[in-house]
């Protein structure tokens, strides 16, 4: 199956990340389809759309906009699946709503966006803080590249373009490429952030 704009891909494990095993037993921790925050990101390309120009490839890893795996609910109250459906196991997605891609196992993200670390607030009283506003690079692009931005330089970016995501239980922001602002030069007290409660995570992809 090839198509002429969109990508075919499957869905890497379930629509929702909303169990917990303890022990040898599965809790169910959340119930509602319309809870964004247990709704998987991750899945695997089958199929590249023959009219678009990009350097993912089959078989890439890639994570998603919340909305593709997502059930909503009509007027009516009946259960319906997102229009980028084709089967269970398939859908059909555009470019625009691939935020990052796993190729050769290195992350990276399309133009438009890119990932950013928080790094722990300046303020030492601020035991379990992040600094605002400010990030280490963690997934780039290759206008970022190509601007002289690199993985692990410091940067800023604008307020309220952060967009929450675990991956690989780090907590990262994805941010659209022109909302980063500037480049800060290492003072020695940066320290990338994780907080607290990741530590006991169970899920991998969440967004605020």
């Amino acid at each position: 199956m090839q198509s002429l704009y969109d990508f075919i891909i499957k869905p890497i494990g379930k629509r929702y990340n909303n169990t917990k095993k303890i022990g040898e037993k599965e809790l169910i921790v959340n119930t509602e389809v319309f809870n964004h925050q247990y709704i998987n990101r991750e899945a695997k390309v089958i199929s590249i759309p023959r009219l678009v120009k990009t350097d993912i490839k089959p078989g890439d890893i890639i994570i998603v906009h919340h909305n593709i795996f997502r059930r909503w609910h009509d007027a009516r109250g009946v259960e319906k699946n997102s229009s980028n459906f084709v089967d269970e196991t398939t859908y059909k997605i555009t470019l625009d709503q691939i935020f990052l891609y796993k190729s050769n196992n290195h992350w990276q993200a399309p133009d438009e966006y890119c990932f950013v670390k928080p790094i722990h607030s300046y303020n030492t009283l601020d035991i379990d803080a992040e600094q605002p506003l400010v990030g280490i690079l963690k997934h780039s692009n290759k206008l970022l590249d190509e601007s002289g931005l690199t993985e692990g330089d410091l940067v800023g970016f604008t307020p309220s373009s952060e967009y929450e995501f675990i991956i690989e239980r780090e907590r990262l922001y994805r941010v659209y490429t022109t909302e980063i602002t500037i480049k800060y030069e290492y003072q020695g007290q940066e320290k990338e952030y994780n907080p607290s409660w990741l530590q006991s995570s169970w899920w991998t992809y969440k967004s605020c």
